[in-house]
């Protein structure tokens, strides 16, 4: 029996999948609190030049308290009639000689030059007790180093997609999750106790790496042990989990305004998911494909006698064996040959645009949060809890509206959203309007991840979404800095993400739906899909493909001969690409 149908036999989301399936939901938690974390660890401060020698000034004599004598000192060395830079990052050059008192005022200098901060700065500490920010001074010409670290952030991100599905590959799904898991919490830690920027912004890009290993691998076993008609549900599904540690983070980073502090109680809580290694098993499907087939019987006999349910003996047949082993040494397409013929060269490049935009946009709006004019904590627990729902009406729009104009309209409705924002003062409405962005594009990027995978033929099918998957990396890469155009004009990064979002939905519907269709298994039919002369080609012989995550994850299960190469294709049950990403 091929696997997919061996979960038909012991039930394709029964009691044992969904004990596996919440155990990998708790690991993931995490994840988005790393992925999240600088919006807190490196949040701004209002800041101003420190005077060293009034430093040790006590103000009491003169009936100040403390607040009052940090607001004269302020006063007494800040430029006035400045902008917010040169308030913040420039002092009168005079005061170094002044002693300080209350009546100091700039007004009766007699010289006004003004000079870079050169005994540090003094911080607002009135929200965080202590930042990133304020331990390495990333203000002023330093400011932009914050942006780095998130990149960076994101490269590692990208390296961790790469490593991660290798490495399961050879090793298998479970050690290799809780390698990336101890890894995750090893270089959580070190974040926490670095000595400097650059050792953070180095570290970070660890827990990247760490990261994003820990979430593949969490959605493959999640997924891989789920049967074909509840496989997408599953896939999009586990995102809810991401989110959960979305609000985690918010409600976290309210209670705890120290960085130092916060880091540790989003990195040490993971190990107690070690407990869960007695108890996870390894995924089946790895097992059959490496040939391993005595330890897969033995997971999927413990998965029947939980579910209750009954197995035909033998599970595997001779020639079934005979297949797997072939299948090993089945030669592998490559991505080049999406760029060989026209249509798929034009789907490629639009859904490689389409992932581009969706991480863009997603991470662009997550980061921003406390750009919008009101309590930092609330629109950041909002920016998650907003992904449920988005979530939850993705799966049941691809299904009743199908998968490109559920696309489209998400797309469009978060584009419009986000150029609303423009024409909306800072406070609740803004707040309420990007989170309308936010709701349309956490949809449309679960909901682009199936389109995409089920409109590239089986023998590039991972290949053409690992491809999608390294455009949503880079564009990960690229989301702080186009934060940073605000410094220009403020509406910039939102008129950006609006005018993407609208253009990326307006493509879509340049793609053919898939819902309902048999899906192409040879590049032949890949090239044809969705024009007329495929329409008028007779598949009814063809093996037919329903569901994208079923045919990702089971592809090993599915057999193409090219004619031109007599070429037999098969997966071998490989970590695709596919599974690189999530909404991430």
């Amino acid at each position: 029996m091929k696997f997919d149908d061996i979960l038909g036999e012991i039930g394709e989301f029964g009691k044992y999948q969904r004990w596996v399936y919440a155990m990998v939901c708790i690991i993931a938690l995490p994840v988005a609190s790393h992925q999240m974390a600088q919006v807190f660890l490196a949040g701004a401060s209002d800041h101003w030049c420190d005077v060293a020698a009034w430093s040790e000034e006590d103000c009491s004599k003169w009936d100040y308290n403390e607040a009052q004598c940090t607001e004269a000192k302020r006063n007494a060395s800040s430029p006035i009639n400045a902008t917010e830079d040169e308030s913040q990052c420039y002092k009168y050059s005079l005061v170094d000689e002044l002693f300080f008192h209350p009546g100091l005022d700039p007004v009766n200098y007699n010289d006004t030059t003004t000079i870079k901060c050169n005994d540090g700065w003094v911080y607002d500490r009135s929200q965080y007790k202590s930042s990133l920010i304020q331990e390495f001074n990333l203000v002023c010409d330093d400011a932009n180093l914050d942006s780095l670290a998130q990149s960076l952030f994101f490269l590692g991100v990208l390296i961790g997609s790469l490593f991660f599905g290798t490495l399961a590959d050879s090793f298998g799904r479970r050690k290799t999750l809780f390698i990336a898991l101890a890894l995750q919490i090893a270089a959580g830690i070190g974040v926490a106790f670095a000595p400097s920027y650059w050792w953070f912004a180095s570290l970070r890009v660890i827990v990247g790496i760490a990261n994003m290993g820990v979430f593949l691998l969490c959605f493959v076993i999640g997924t891989e042990m789920v049967g074909p008609n509840r496989r997408t549900v599953a896939g999009m599904s586990i995102q809810i989990a991401f989110s959960g540690g979305y609000i985690i983070l918010s409600l976290f980073a309210y209670f705890i305004r120290d960085w130092f502090t916060l880091q540790l109680v989003i990195t040490l809580p993971a190990l107690l998911f070690f407990g869960f290694y007695p108890f996870l098993p390894e995924s089946p499907r790895w097992l059959i494909c490496k040939g391993r087939t005595e330890e897969a019987t033995k997971i999927i006999q413990k998965a029947a006698d939980t579910n209750k349910k009954q197995l035909p003996d033998p599970i595997f047949s001779p020639e079934e064996l005979k297949e797997q082993q072939e299948a090993l040494n089945a030669k592998q397409a490559t991505v080049i040959v999406l760029f060989r013929t026209p249509n798929l060269r034009i789907r490629t490049i639009n859904c490689m645009f389409n992932w581009f935009v969706n991480t863009m946009v997603y991470y662009g709006l997550s980061l921003s949060t406390s750009d919008l004019g009101s309590n930092d904590y609330i629109a950041f627990f909002i920016s998650g809890a907003v992904e449920i729902p988005a979530v939850i009406t993705g799966i049941f729009a691809i299904d009743y509206f199908g998968r490109k104009w559920s696309t489209f309209g998400y797309m469009i409705f978060g584009g419009v959203a986000c150029l609303c924002t423009i024409f909306t003062p800072p406070g609740p409405w803004a707040t309420t309007i990007a989170m309308l962005g936010k709701f349309g594009i956490t949809a449309s990027f679960a909901i682009i991840y199936v389109f995409s995978a089920e409109l590239f033929p089986t023998p590039v099918r991972s290949a053409g979404v690992g491809l999608c998957s390294m455009c949503a990396r880079v564009a990960g890469i690229l989301s702080p800095y186009v934060l940073l155009l605000s410094d220009y004009w403020e509406p910039l990064p939102v008129l950006i993400f609006g005018i993407l979002s609208i253009t990326a939905g307006i493509l879509i519907l340049f793609l053919p739906e898939t819902l309902g269709a048999q899906l192409p298994q040879t590049i032949e039919e890949g090239e044809l899909f969705g024009t007329k002369k495929g329409k008028d080609l007779d598949l009814e012989d063809q093996k037919g493909e329903t569901y994208t995550l079923h045919t990702i994850s089971s592809s090993m299960d599915e057999k193409n001969k090219e004619d031109n190469g007599h070429v037999t294709q098969e997966d071998n049950g490989h970590v695709n690409q596919a599974f690189e990403d999530n909404n991430i």
